[in-house]
């Protein structure tokens, strides 16, 4: 397979990124007082969620996911490198940032709790509640009932080192859980200070409406990417309808649309989901390679990597789409920071959109659905 380009890149981005934030680094580990906020910085575009008194402003129109920096990506790196990265990134003018008690369960929200520290009431923090855990354990089942949720979130503030989560998601929808219930416990919640914005995940167009009915949305979050367009078909219509956000996780598709992985490709069972997901079989890897070679061909016109022309096209699909990819690695953050500066023409975006929807995607998302 051909990962040429993306490494190229890399090897140049690693030192221009060094270069570019070497002088800010030191002061984001030694000082530990607030700084100027960043969203308004000279020359960074930024996009928004929500409406109204609901609205967040993110710098670059890009989030960071943090999951991988501690859990469910192969090889947990070292921590006080992903503190570093993460401290990095608020330099450099990221402004969002994503975890989850879920992810670990709880590692990672203290390790970005300890990295946001020094610039916490700077940025905008997101978390979720919404699987059940026991004794540190995912269960497979889910929790969503007020009382339970108004408890976890006491322990993800503790976890997160603040007293308030700016953006509080359900990880997903409960069942068992009317969606109102829900809601009310998060309108409880942001009465009492220790939230701002209610999110939803995975949510098809009843639930948001439920809720949003409740207490307005300002985000959902729901995995897209070119691989995964199934929010263009139904929730993006109700999203605009209501001024809800929508923020894509895994826009990369778990890195396949980078290139990095192959069919050859090897995942730690234990600590990685990418194994258990139809998608990411080598036959299936193989099949939907025609879409690398796509962006690879698009973006070699224009240089720019497959990652970054992914990136570019879905936030070509609404202003208020807010992409948030994760990584370990300093270069990959400055690679997808890159993207925002290229905007497809209506002809490239028509061009590109109906080449790719002509590839026939192989293997699902999940083995079972997500969206509810």
């Amino acid at each position: 397979m051909k990962g040429k380009n993306r490494r190229d890149f890399l090897k140049c981005g690693a030192m221009l990124g060094a270069a570019v934030v070497s002088a800010g680094f030191a002061s984001s580990d030694a000082d530990a007082s607030p700084k100027t906020a960043q969203p308004n910085r000279s020359g960074i575009k930024a996009r928004t969620l929500g409406l109204g008194k609901n609205t967040i402003e993110v710098s670059y129109g890009l989030g960071l996911g943090c999951m991988g920096m501690s859990w469910n990506r192969s090889f947990v790196p070292d921590r006080d490198k992903m503190i570093a990265l993460i401290r990095k990134a608020y330099d450099m003018g990221v402004n969002l940032f994503d975890t989850a008690e879920a992810y670990g369960p709880f590692v990672n929200e203290e390790l970005v709790g300890e990295a946001i520290a020094p610039f916490r009431n700077n940025i905008t923090l997101c978390s979720k509640f919404g699987f059940d855990i026991q004794n540190g354990k995912m269960t497979g089942g889910f929790n969503s009932q007020p009382k339970h949720i108004k408890e976890v979130v006491n322990q993800s503030l503790g976890r997160l080192k603040t007293d308030h989560i700016d953006l509080l998601y359900q990880h997903r929808v409960d069942p068992n859980v009317p969606m109102e219930d829900v809601a009310g416990a998060v309108k409880d919640l942001i009465a009492d200070g220790k939230v701002r914005f209610f999110g939803l995940s995975e949510a098809g167009p009843e639930s948001i409406r439920k809720a949003h009915a409740v207490q307005p949305v300002t985000a959902l979050q729901t995995e897209f990417s070119l691989l995964s367009r199934d929010p263009l078909q139904d929730v993006f219509q109700v999203c605009e309808e209501l001024g809800i956000g929508f923020v894509p996780y895994s826009p990369l598709c778990r890195a396949y649309l980078t290139g990095y992985i192959n069919e050859r490709t090897t995942y730690v069972a234990g600590n990685d989901n990418r194994s258990t997901l139809p998608r990411y079989k080598p036959e299936a890897v193989i099949a939907n390679w025609k879409f690398i070679d796509a962006l690879t061909k698009f973006g070699n016109q224009r240089g720019l990597t497959p990652a970054q022309v992914a990136l570019a096209w879905l936030s070509a699909q609404r202003p208020w789409v807010v992409p948030i990819p994760g990584t370990t690695k300093l270069a990959h953050l400055q690679e997808n920071l890159w993207s925002s500066d290229f905007q497809f023409t209506p002809d490239e975006l028509a061009g590109f959109t109906a080449e790719i929807t002509a590839i026939p995607i192989t293997g699902n998302r999940y083995p079972t659905p997500q969206t509810k």
